[in-house]
């Protein structure tokens, strides 16, 4: 049998699972959740909860009541001393009864701080069944050629962390990318990385990313599609490109490699495939390249690889305010957003891939994690509402029981030793795939901008900043990225927001971005208080060119990697703001509401 009958052979198996689990998804998180905790109830957590219940014998609808009755809904903070135990040696099981050798290092992007979260083969396998499933419904919609390659811009680290137990610490793609269910991936899908393994774990993603950016040259007519784990990294590739293009040109022509790549065994695994010249493939780049430059680059990732079909990333949540000059690079290849998942569990696939992402919805797998959603109701604030939340919750609902329409926050219980933890994430159910919900990502829960009784979220703030740079297109000037800050340390406080611009822009057409943006929030809170001047006008400080490479480079200097960097969108973090005050070159404030 053919490559291609092999692949529409996995795709229309585990698409005719998913229609299966998908026709039961009410059954299958009860049994899920049965699993999970026949495995799991010995550990100390479980048992502080449990105990005394006759778990193994239990009806799994009778279990799954007394679990939702009797364990407490949970923040990941509250489990950090027992994560920390582990950490630290202890032998005991204390979340799961099967020892846990890996912890997964968040980004903390989002919250602030890096987490630790457990990693075990149960992680690895639902990645792989992840990736399998969304290719499958990608498969299908764009049928890949045999012997087709994808162009991966992912980065994993070159060796791991040890904690004082002994326990190996790195990210959760780091952790996959070492195992066999992602050399297995490949072997099974037949689709392969144009980057040998010692390209993604060099530990250094500049050279990381000039051997992707030349692999894929290299094997630009096979690539079939462009991807990465975010979009965020995408974009920042193609930036680069624009800058190196010649000395890849060059690499090619001569059938070498840049002095830029020192890292001896990424240097021979690049060596070993690109070790002849090949001129007229240099040639053809360079002339693609130099009429490219003269149109901004616009449509590069076409150009470069004429048989790839698509761009595919994550491009919900943070990642949205790069999918304008993400589209500009790709030029008529459509965008195809990736899967729903967290570092603490994978929850949900794209089924739809011709759907662009501003609407892209994810269908839950019931079988990864058991699912709980709080059903939350957003108030209209006050005056008088300072210590009012932005949501009033009802009590937690099972995945059979959500209704199209409604927003929720998610709930996880996992086999990897997370019980009832509020994974912050806001979803409006969109609909539903068989019995299974399908989901909209709406935002993080957490309130990111306060300075009293003002509340407003990542998603109000990217609306802001969205309105505010649509002016930049009267100039030759265009935002690069983003972030804000609560500043609080003078009375009235206000919101200092930070934009890095690439081009030309005058002062007065950044003072009318700073002026929409002010006049754009629409939160009640925040608008009645910059009427009464309770929150001083907002700030928009300009920083110099590279001044969000320095803060990704700070955060994989802590442990993080490229592959799950997002610029955080507002931050308290000391060293940032220093970076940030360090490098800003010039600063406005808003009349929006008088002088």
């Amino acid at each position: 049998m053919s490559s291609t009958g092999n692949i529409n052979g996995w795709c229309a198996n585990i698409i005719y699972w998913f229609d299966e689990v998908s026709e039961r998804a009410g059954g299958v998180q009860t049994e899920t959740l049965r699993q999970i905790l026949v495995q799991n109830f010995e550990a100390e957590y479980l048992n502080k909860w449990l105990k005394g219940a006759n778990i193994q014998e239990m009806d799994a609808n009778a279990l799954e009541s007394l679990y939702t009755s009797v364990v407490p809904l949970v923040s990941h903070a509250d489990l950090e001393s027992y994560i920390q135990r582990i950490a630290d040696g202890e032998k005991e099981p204390l979340l799961t009864q099967e020892p846990i050798k890996f912890l997964s290092l968040s980004s903390g992007t989002s919250e602030g701080r890096q987490k630790l979260v457990p990693f075990t083969q149960h992680s690895s396998k639902t990645t792989l069944q992840i990736f399998k499933l969304g290719a499958a419904y990608r498969s299908r919609a764009y049928p890949a050629r045999e012997g087709g390659r994808n162009l991966e811009f992912i980065y994993s680290s070159k060796g791991f962390m040890r904690t004082r137990g002994g326990i190996r610490v790195g990210t959760a793609t780091a952790h996959y990318y070492a195992s066999d269910e992602f050399k297995l991936k490949q072997e099974e899908t037949k689709s392969f990385t144009c980057s040998p393994e010692a390209v993604i774990s060099s530990g250094d993603y500049k050279q990381s990313t000039y051997c992707h950016l030349l692999l894929g040259i290299h094997f630009s007519d096979q690539v079939e599609f462009v991807t990465s784990t975010f979009a965020y990294s995408i974009v920042q590739a193609f930036s680069t490109f624009e800058e190196i293009w010649k000395e890849i040109t060059n690499d090619i022509k001569e059938g070498k490699l840049s002095s830029r790549v020192s890292i001896q065994s990424a240097r021979d695994a690049v060596l070993d495939i690109v070790f002849r010249p090949n001129r007229n493939l240099a040639t053809r780049i360079q002339s693609i390249c130099e009429e490219l430059e003269k149109n901004d680059w616009f449509g590069v990732i076409q150009k470069l690889w004429p048989n790839a079909k698509y761009v595919y990333s994550i491009m919900t949540g943070a990642m949205l305010p790069y999918l304008t000059k993400l589209r500009h690079y790709a030029g008529d290849l459509p965008l195809v957003s990736g899967d729903y998942g967290s570092t603490e569990s994978w929850i949900g696939v794209n089924l739809d891939p011709f759907s662009p992402p501003e609407k892209v919805t994810f269908a839950v797998v019931p079988t990864f994690s058991y699912f709980e959603f709080i059903p939350l109701h957003r108030q209209i604030l006050g005056s008088n509402s300072a210590a009012a939340d932005d949501f009033i919750e009802d009590n937690p609902v099972p995945l059979s029981q959500v209704k199209i329409g409604q927003e929720y926050e998610i709930v996880l219980t996992t086999f990897t030793g997370l019980y009832r933890c509020r994974l912050g994430d806001v979803v409006e159910i969109a609909g539903f795939h068989k019995n299974t919900p399908k989901l909209n990502f709406i935002c993080r829960r957490k309130l990111i901008l306060t300075v009293n009784i003002d509340k407003n979220t990542e998603k109000d703030l990217q609306l802001v900043v969205d309105k505010g740079s649509r002016i930049l297109k009267k100039s030759r000037a265009e935002l690069v990225d983003f972030t804000s800050h609560a500043n609080v340390s003078n009375q009235p406080g206000h919101y200092v927001i930070y934009w890095e611009i690439k081009g030309d822009a005058e002062d007065r057409l950044i003072e009318e971005c700073c002026d929409e943006m002010d006049a754009s929030f629409v939160d009640h809170g925040y608008v009645v208080s910059r009427k009464c001047n309770t929150i001083g006008p907002l700030e928009l400080c300009i920083v110099e060119r590279g001044t969000f490479n320095k803060i990704m480079e700070n955060f994989i200097a802590n442990g993080a990697s490229l592959s799950q960097f997002k610029t955080p969108r507002c931050t308290n973090n000391p060293a940032l703001l220093t970076i940030l005050s360090l490098y800003t070159v010039k600063r406005f404030h808003s009349t929006a509401y008088g002088p």
